[in-house]
This record gives structure tokens, C-alpha cells and sequence, in this order.
């Protein structure tokens, strides 16, 4: 595991920990509606903090397949009251999940303690200097605009790499840096099942990890299951960032993830201490 202290926190030392996921979008894949509006928003983020998140991760946006893009505006306009709302409401640390650096920036004004990119700062050229300016973590996602692979995990970690180069030229300290393999994007259902296979090869570079498949297409597919019945298969790729030494996972179903991980953590122990 990475040391990693957040907000004089600290985290992924010792266990794998929870991000919570809280999509205040209308057209979310898993649960598009459900938390659009303030009221259900905070009510969720208390849910699930209750239930053993450490991190709430608020997004406007969707990013499903074929989604409808939004503007900057309306986006900010979507993410920044939630935000200050759970802020104010709850102690506990906020991410916002968005690759435009103005929302970022405006959400971290709200409060936000975390900046989540899809696009591993290399969407929006402003967004490595907005963690930079506000010295906050950056969860760096593995991402491209092709599929086109050499070499298919070589190349993501050098695409990782990039990105990290991206982060640090622009003056983000390296201990705010978080690694997410980018499940899900630019990546063939062979390749999402390879990159949560060769999770652990992230850990390489030297910074924490950020599993984050939860109820995805590449569950979908393998297990035959709509969006609805994907929890196992979540559970299962949750397991395989355990053994990986992954310090977060990011999660829609947090308790179950959370009770995976404590029995994880527990086999685990037990081994280390029988060797």
C-alpha cells in the first residue's frame, strides 16, 4: 500500500477504502435520476457514508457509452450545490468527478478535497494546473482517444506516464497523485477483463491505485446481466483489487463491497501472519 494523507487523513495505508459513487446526472448508466436532486443527493451521500465510504465522488456528467454531452455550466450547476450541501452537512472527503477544469475549479471552491478525470488531465490542458494551484489530489484515469494497442498494458502504462509527466511539470506534488487503469474506456471487453487482471502492474509507477469497475459493461457481458444484477461480478473485481494492493475502489453498492473487503483483508492478514 501507498501512503496517502488527504485532509490530514490517512488513507489506503492499512485496508483498501471506498469511494462512493453519486451521480447527480439524469442519464447516469447504473442510476440516472435517482440522486438529481439536492434533497436525494445528500440523503444518498449520508447512506452511503454510513455504510463505510471515506469519499464521496460527485459527477454531472455522464460518461456511458453514447451519452448527451452537457455544457460547462450546466454541469457546474449540477455538481457545485450537491457539493457544498454535503459539505456543509457531513465530515467527509468529496471528490468531483468531471475532465473540465472549470468545474473542477469551482467545485473545489465549494469544498471539493479531490479532482477525478476521466481523461488523465489530457482532455482539458487547464486541469493539471487547477490541482496544481489548489494543491489537491488528482485521480489520473487511464484513457485515449483510440483502441489502437501495441502493446496493449505497456501502453497503458505509458500512457499513465504521460499523463503523470502532465501532472507534475505543472506542479502537482507527487503525493497527490492517485492511478485509475480507466476500466471501461478505450478498451475491448478483453482488454477491460486484462487491465483489472494486470491491476497490480499500476502499482510500478509508485502511486496509489484507484479500482474502479463497478457495475460495468465488462460485468455485463461476461455474467450475461443487465445493469440491475451485476453486484457479484462487482464484488469479484473488488476482491481482485484487494489482492492487488489497490488503496481505493470506487463503488455504487457500498456495503457489500465493504463487508468483500473486510473478509479480504482478513484472509489476507491471516496470511501474512502464518508466513
Amino acid at each position: 500500500m501507498v501512503d496517502m494523507k488527504i485532509k490530514d487523513r490517512e488513507l489506503g495505508t492499512k485496508k483498501t477504502e471506498i469511494m462512493g459513487i453519486l451521480n447527480v446526472t439524469p442519464d447516469s448508466f447504473f442510476d440516472g435520476g435517482k440522486y438529481n436532486t439536492l434533497e436525494n443527493a445528500v440523503k444518498r451521500a449520508g447512506e452511503m457514508i454510513k455504510e463505510g465510504a471515506v469519499i464521496i465522488d460527485v459527477g454531472g456528467e455522464s460518461t456511458r457509452p453514447g451519452y448527451v454531452k452537457i455544457t460547462v455550466e450546466e454541469e457546474i450547476q449540477r455538481v457545485v450545490p450537491v457539493i457544498k450541501a454535503i459539505k456543509e452537512t457531513y465530515d467527509i472527503l468529496v471528490s468531483v468527478d468531471t475532465y473540465h477544469a472549470k468545474t473542477a475549479e469551482e467545485a473545489i471552491l465549494a469544498g471539493a478535497d479531490i479532482i477525478n478525470d476521466v481523461w488523465g488531465l489530457k482532455k482539458d490542458s487547464n486541469m493539471a494546473q487547477v490541482a496544481a494551484k489548489y494543491q489537491v489530489p488528482v485521480v489520473i484515469m487511464h484513457n485515449r482517444e483510440n483502441a489502437e494497442y501495441q502493446n496493449f498494458m505497456e501502453d497503458v502504462l505509458k500512457d499513465l506516464q504521460e499523463s503523470i509527466r502532465i501532472a507534475l511539470e505543472a506542479g502537482v506534488k507527487k503525493e497527490n497523485i492517485i492511478l485509475d487503469p480507466g476500466v471501461g474506456f478505450a478498451k475491448s471487453y478483453e482488454q477491460n477483463l486484462e487491465v483489472i487482471r494486470e491491476v497490480h502492474r499500476l502499482k510500478e509507477l509508485g502511486y496509489p491505485v484507484l479500482l474502479a469497475t463497478s457495475n460495468k459493461s465488462v460485468i455485463g457481458i461476461t455474467l450475461d446481466e443487465d445493469k440491475e444484477h451485476r453486484l457479484e461480478g462487482t464484488i469479484a473485481t473488488t476482491c481482485v483489487g484487494v489482492m492487488a494492493g489497490c488503496e481505493f475502489v470506487r463503488v455504487h453498492d457500498v456495503i457489500e463491497n465493504k463487508r468483500a473487503i473486510d473478509m479480504m483483508e482478513a484472509i489476507l492478514k491471516g496470511r501474512k501472519e502464518e508466513a
